[in-house]
């Protein structure tokens, strides 16, 4: 074993796997790019109290942060979502509204680690700050399928819920705490604690023993006001104009304490009930508010990569890139010549690599041919002093032919228009 290893809940990301990141990360900006977001990059560290906003009744605050007090004798901690940290920067540099804002990146969780969740876990997402209004509710819910869509998945399944206007929640909370105490020796000992915290986490329990009384337990859609309940049908409707089918869950309340109105969670067909949540988001007030800003209407959502991943996987789409470079260069004059290929193939665009160390040609073309590459350019003593290369195809059944060094460029872009590539996943 070696004598360090990564920390627990950790994991170190090797190619191809490190590709087929960047390239998630790299559709997803493009799906929101085109709606007219910008992105942003919050600090992968703020201030305890940035995070402490989302609720003291979550147990991503009081359980699973990562906070320490740094050498400044300040109390930080590293994010373990980005929602705070958009709000903060809001309320900090007060951009013009409605702000449309997309992020890519790590956040942390002291957590325990389980399949399709880690301790450090990449999340995409977007937020608009400024405006409240229902069609922009089915824009930010539209762009995240669109984005599973684009990835090639078609078991998601979209669940859709309303927490209506603050006091409407407020009631409910009042109504679902009452029927839980009236129902208390029929829950689980651990969503009796969840009880004394917030009622609405009660309705994210999976326990056996918790679905009886969740069955039966107050709706929200009960509490609506006239205008809630109008701004719900108007999400329904323009998802619906839009042909993108959604189910309604009454249960789904997603119970930090900023949420309000529109709720809404993308869930993987193919994963373990349990586990299958890609992402969700919401519509929230009062975060920006608590964060030294003016009160700022928001919605938005978190993407995890993981489990979507783990759904591709299962669908068998968005696989790893298999990444190969164009030209592979042998060179077995020293080295020399080859270093100035590379470097003039770079420079025009092509992708190129090389052999170092002054390898044997069985070497080096044994390095070509593992490198994926469909030419090799080989560079020998004769070569080197007739001004020219070899240009060799490593797929198909074309013959190598001979091209004056000056006309290089040229030759491999004419090349490499016919060469047949490996294939990729």
């Amino acid at each position: 074993m070696p004598e360090f290893q990564h920390s627990p809940g950790m994991r170190d990301i090797l190619p191809p796997d490190s590709g087929r990141w960047r390239q998630f990360q790299a559709v997803f900006a493009q799906v929101v790019e085109s709606a007219g977001y910008g992105e942003v990059m919050p600090p992968l560290m703020e201030d305890l109290a940035v995070f402490q906003r989302v609720g003291e009744a979550t147990d991503v605050v009081t359980k699973e942060m990562y906070d320490f007090i740094d050498r400044g004798g300040r109390h930080v901690s590293l994010r373990p979502e980005c929602t705070a940290s958009v709000c903060r920067i809001f309320a900090q540099h007060r951009p013009a509204t409605p702000w449309k804002v997309f992020y890519a990146g790590p956040n942390f969780r002291y957590e325990k680690p389980q399949r399709g969740r880690f301790r450090q876990f990449d999340q995409v997402g977007i937020e608009v700050l400024g405006a409240d209004d229902p069609y922009l509710d089915v824009e930010v819910i539209a762009l995240g399928w669109e984005f599973y869509q684009r990835l090639g998945l078609r078991q998601v399944k979209l669940l859709l819920n309303s927490l209506g206007e603050p006091d409407d929640r407020a009631r409910y909370e009042a109504s679902l705490a009452q029927y839980f105490n009236d129902n208390l020796d029929r829950l689980s000992p651990e969503s009796q604690i969840t009880l004394t915290k917030n009622p609405l986490r009660v309705l994210d329990s999976k326990r056996a023993a918790d679905a009886a009384v969740l069955a039966n337990a107050p709706r929200i859609a009960s509490f609506y006001s006239p205008e809630a309940a109008a701004h719900f049908e108007a999400v329904q409707q323009g998802l619906t104009d839009l042909g993108i089918p959604f189910t309604i869950d009454t249960a789904l309340v997603r119970g930090l304490d900023y949420y309000r109105r529109t709720t809404f969670e993308f869930q993987g067909g193919t994963l373990d009930s349990a586990q299958n949540a890609l992402g969700g988001g919401g519509r929230y007030d009062g975060l920006v508010e608590s964060l030294g800003g003016p009160a700022t209407h928001g919605i938005g959502f978190a993407l995890g990569l993981d489990r979507t991943l783990l759904a591709c996987d299962d669908e068998g789409v968005f696989g790893a890139p298999n990444k190969t470079v164009d030209v592979f260069v042998v060179d077995t004059t020293g080295g020399q010549e080859a270093l100035r290929i590379t470097a003039q193939l770079r420079a025009a665009g092509i992708s190129a690599d090389r052999a170092f160390e002054n390898r044997s040609m069985k070497s080096q073309m044994k390095g070509a041919d593992r490198s994926g590459a469909p030419l090799a350019i080989i560079v020998g003593s004769n070569e080197l002093d007739a001004g020219q290369v070899v240009i060799r195809p490593l797929r198909g059944e074309d013959a190598q032919r001979s091209v004056a060094r000056d006309t290089l460029i040229s030759e491999v872009i004419q090349a490499l228009q016919t060469a047949p590539k490996e294939a990729t996943q």
